[in-house]
């Protein structure tokens, strides 16, 4: 009986790896289709707000940050990775309804087909390298730490991605709102100033924002050639490890619902 049992975990997990990847792949292929550029516009964006940020910030207001583009450009890569992940959760749910009435299908899968953002991210990291290496930057074994903070960021983002996902199943304004916020709180994530430029009784509300702690830890590995600040990430990971099967208990029940009103 056990061995039976074992058996069928393995097909129940290689049946959702199938799953995963022809969901990845249908999500690419709608994402560009009919695209000249294609898969280079994950590049084009960030490079544009670079040279934006780099006019801004070197010719019209200071801000005297060693190694500016590099700075820069790893923090766009960070935020538009979870920022286009969250945003993009919104409608998992309510467009994906011939799916989730389909017998036996799993609901909380969809979130995680956000895979693509980390399929972006990975492309673009040598550019990121290239950055990297004309700023002077030495690259060091520490790089290898990278896969962590990856996988910390793509967990981090299911695990919003989950409660987001099944909200705009009753709230539909869901998505606009999240845009606002988000607009929001790119401003007030370092990733065009220091944090060390924000005033001592204001970081605190600073560290309260997740991605803050991950985009320090990032570029301590690729700018500082350093050790990240475990503390930041282990408080991360275990707020991570508390917030992910609520949001996968949430997405489940909402999903339920949704199938019955349809």
């Amino acid at each position: 009986m056990r061995n039976a049992g074992m058996l069928l975990d393995r097909r129940k997990m290689a049946h959702w790896f199938d799953l995963l990847r022809v969901l990845v792949d249908r999500d690419m292929k709608l994402l560009y289709k009919r695209s000249t550029l294609g898969i280079a516009w994950t590049l084009i964006s960030p490079l544009l707000q670079l040279a934006v940020f780099s006019f801004l910030f070197r010719s019209v207001v200071a801000l005297n940050i060693p190694k500016f583009s590099s700075f820069v450009f790893s923090g766009l890569l960070i935020w538009n990775w979870s920022q286009t992940v969250l945003f993009k959760s919104t409608a998992l749910i309510t467009n994906h309804k011939p799916l989730i009435r389909q017998p036996n299908f799993p609901p909380a899968i969809l979130p995680v087909v956000t895979t693509t953002g980390l399929i972006h991210f990975v492309l673009a990291l040598p550019v990121l390298i290239i950055f990297l290496l004309i700023d002077g930057v030495h690259l060091n074994p520490v790089l290898l730490l990278l896969p962590l903070l990856m996988i910390i960021q793509f967990v981090l983002t299911v695990s919003f991605a989950y409660p987001l996902a099944a909200l705009n199943v009753t709230f539909r304004d869901t998505q606009h709102t999240l845009g606002v916020v988000l607009q929001m709180l790119f401003y007030l994530t370092p990733i065009f100033y220091d944090i060390s430029s924000v005033p001592e009784k204001f970081k605190i509300f600073y560290y309260l924002n997740p991605m803050v702690p991950l985009i320090e830890a990032y570029r301590a590995i690729l700018l500082k050639g350093m050790q990240p600040d475990w503390s930041a990430l282990l408080i991360l990971s275990l707020a991570v490890a508390a917030l992910l099967p609520i949001g996968l208990g949430i997405v489940r029940r909402q999903s339920a619902h949704f199938v019955e009103e349809v």
